[in-house]
């Protein structure tokens, strides 16, 4: 049988069973949760037969039993954002959205992704990688870099486990916390600067946000709790040359893993005007706080028809 590779379109899609993929494994399984909910109400509306599907061990079979035709994937973090999920489903003939399991795998792992954002002359601070906590902790007075430093593990998302370590006293406890998650180490050069993301789409640049957090820096709480003071400007207002390199850095983050339908890249400019791309999201937040949704908004794209672009874009790619 010659497996459907997709990509369909809105009157195929409309006799398809849509399985929206959510929940999941990973420390990130609340922000799945809620990005799923929004997901499956927004097709909803537009007239698809949605199902929703939890992922757990037994999904292959949740599959199966449902009868899913196309999935569109609400999983955020490991397992789902990883390219775990993107194999399964591949293996499985099942299209589905965003992008395929090598994008997926090297965007979740931050080492990885900067190594790729090197080769292509994309600039990101400088880094350190380390096999477990001792290694770090052991070059800590030999980093190519002064304090601040920012400690991340290499294979999270959604800023867990993320510390900024403004002098040398903070560093045990934030590496040791970091080592707690999956994946190697993460130090990297603190940049100073404004925190804005660039959002793509179908290989568009679609514009730039400026997030404006009331805590130190736009962590877990400042993205996902209610009332956290976070402000969120779109159009970001930059300088047009500003603007138009976010969207550059961005865009080419998103070509360089070989990235599918959205993604959403953090970045940071100095206040020389330099850009720094931190890290890209190739499975962005879908929730009512969530960035790549408030950009394509600003460009004229709501919410359910955001989900029904990505959902067009469904597909094999292995």
């Amino acid at each position: 049988m010659t497996p459907n590779r997709g990509a369909f379109t809105k009157d195929e899609l409309k006799t398809k069973r849509v399985g929206v993929l959510y929940g999941g494994l990973s420390s990130e399984r609340e922000v799945s949760l809620r990005t799923g909910a929004a997901v499956a109400g927004a097709l909803r509306s537009l007239g698809y037969d949605v199902v929703e599907v939890d992922v757990g061990k037994d999904l292959p079979a949740r599959l199966v039993a449902e009868k899913v035709d196309v999935a569109w994937l609400a999983v955020h973090g490991r397992y789902g954002e990883d390219g775990c999920l993107q194999g399964l489903l591949e293996s499985m003939f099942i299209p589905y959205s965003g992008s395929g399991v090598l994008a997926s795998a090297l965007g979740m792992d931050k080492v990885y992704a900067k190594q790729v954002f090197v080769a292509h002359g994309i600039p990101t601070p400088a880094y350190r990688a380390f096999k477990d906590a001792e290694s770090a902790l052991a070059a800590a007075d030999s980093l190519p870099f002064p304090f601040p430093v920012v400690v991340k593990p290499s294979r999270e998302g959604s800023s867990v486990g993320v510390h900024i370590c403004k002098q040398r006293a903070d560093y045990e406890a934030a590496v040791k916390d970091a080592a707690k998650y999956a994946g190697t180490l993460l130090v990297e050069q603190f940049v100073k600067g404004r925190e804005v993301q660039g959002g793509v789409l179908d290989d568009e640049a679609l514009g730039v946000i400026e997030v404006r957090a009331a805590r130190e820096f736009y962590d877990y709480d400042a993205k996902y709790k209610a009332g956290s003071g976070t402000q969120y400007l779109f159009p970001a207002p930059l300088p047009p040359e500003q603007y138009a390199r976010v969207n550059e850095v961005s865009l080419a983050a998103h070509k360089a893993l070989g990235c599918s339908g959205g993604s959403r890249s953090d970045v940071i400019i100095t206040e020389g005007g330099d850009v720094f791309l931190l890290e890209i999201n190739t499975l962005p937040g879908m929730t009512a706080t969530s960035l790549l949704p408030k950009i394509a908004a600003g460009r004229g794209i709501d919410f359910p028809a955001l989900c029904e672009r990505l959902l067009l874009g469904a597909s094999l790619k292995a």
